[in-house]
């Protein structure tokens, strides 16, 4: 039994790492705010936040098969002005275009998967490729920032709930255990983690690579597309943007290893990944506090994650075995 509790602190200890560092973070944050802290800061900050983590969720997926996805950023963009175009009128007007947004983000993860299994192409030419792409199809959308969404759901996503809890925090939780846990516990999260490890061990022991492939990717656009209906109930319009998609495709690979998740494939999770998250917007926000010039604070965000993704091989190359990080 304490063996079996050891195991499972040390294959969480990214995760918990995050979590202590985002909870010391967020607490200076908030003690140094000109408005102290009141429900009205942690929801601005928790909107922030969410929208990053849901995008470093995306990434996770497919990060584990030990493959990257810089396209994450661009289907946010897509749905973003998809959103800003559908996803208003009645609310069963409303609920059809969420359907739409989500249906477009998992087609874009979709043909990125099968380029990669059926195509043999390595994840990052193919994505970046395919990115551009849903770009150009954004641009098509929207040639100017404009649009609109529904206010009863915006407000619903960005809001706060009775005693003040936002409501992002609760949707993040929801999404949580409606995407993430289930498909941890089932074959195909399985065979990511195994496919991250050792592909050819796991392609000699029968693991079905190519539809775990399939499903991380296609997760991965899905997961890309609500973080572009969050940003466009946050913003209330959609512009295609190309400097918000790289942002926010570079800030998602920067929580993914923030969140102990390794770039190498099979080891971390969505959880770790979306304290990463967190950490990382808490991150900018103590330096806005903190009175930073503003042209530096590229340069600090850029040397955390210099260091942490060092920190991350590092920890790697010392173990002749992945499975060793465990042991």
């Amino acid at each position: 039994m304490n063996g079996d509790w050891s195991y499972r602190l040390r294959e969480q200890r990214g995760t918990l790492l995050a979590f202590a560092a985002f909870v010391v973070m967020f607490t200076i944050y908030v003690s140094n705010h000109p408005a102290g802290f009141n429900a009205n800061v942690v929801t601005t900050a928790a909107n922030k936040g969410v929208l990053l983590a849901i995008v470093a969720m995306a990434q996770t997926m497919v990060v584990l098969t030990s493959g990257i996805d810089l396209s994450v950023g661009m289907v946010l963009v897509l749905a973003n002005c998809l959103a800003s175009t559908i996803v208003v009128g009645s609310p069963g007007q409303t609920a059809l275009g969420v359907l739409g947004v989500l249906a477009t983000g998992a087609v874009c993860g979709a043909i990125n998967g099968l380029i990669v299994i059926v195509g043999r192409l390595q994840p990052i030419v193919t994505t970046i490729a395919t990115g551009a792409i849903y770009y150009g199809a954004a641009l098509a959308l929207r040639p100017v920032p404009g649009g609109d969404v529904n206010s009863s759901l915006a407000e619903a996503l960005t809001g706060q709930l009775p005693g003040g809890i936002p409501a992002s925090l609760v949707a993040l939780l929801a999404l949580l255990g409606l995407v993430w846990v289930p498909y941890r516990r089932s074959e195909v999260g399985r065979a990511a983690y195994a496919i991250g490890s050792a592909e050819v061990a796991a392609y000699m022991s029968g693991v079905p690579i190519r539809r775990a492939k399939f499903v991380a990717y296609t997760l991965s656009g899905l997961l890309a597309s609500v973080a572009g209906l969050f940003i466009t109930c946050i913003t209330w319009s959609g512009e295609a943007s190309a400097a918000n998609g790289n942002t926010y495709t570079l800030y998602s690979i920067a929580a993914v290893v923030l969140g102990g998740v390794s770039l190498f494939g099979g080891s971390g999770s969505a959880v770790g990944a979306v304290f990463g998250a967190l950490m990382f917007r808490t991150i900018g926000d103590l330096l806005f506090v903190f009175n930073l010039e503003p042209l530096w604070q590229p340069l600090f965000q850029g040397m955390v994650l210099a260091a942490a993704v060092c920190l991350g091989a590092l920890r790697l190359l010392r173990v002749r075995n992945r499975l060793d990080l465990y042991g």
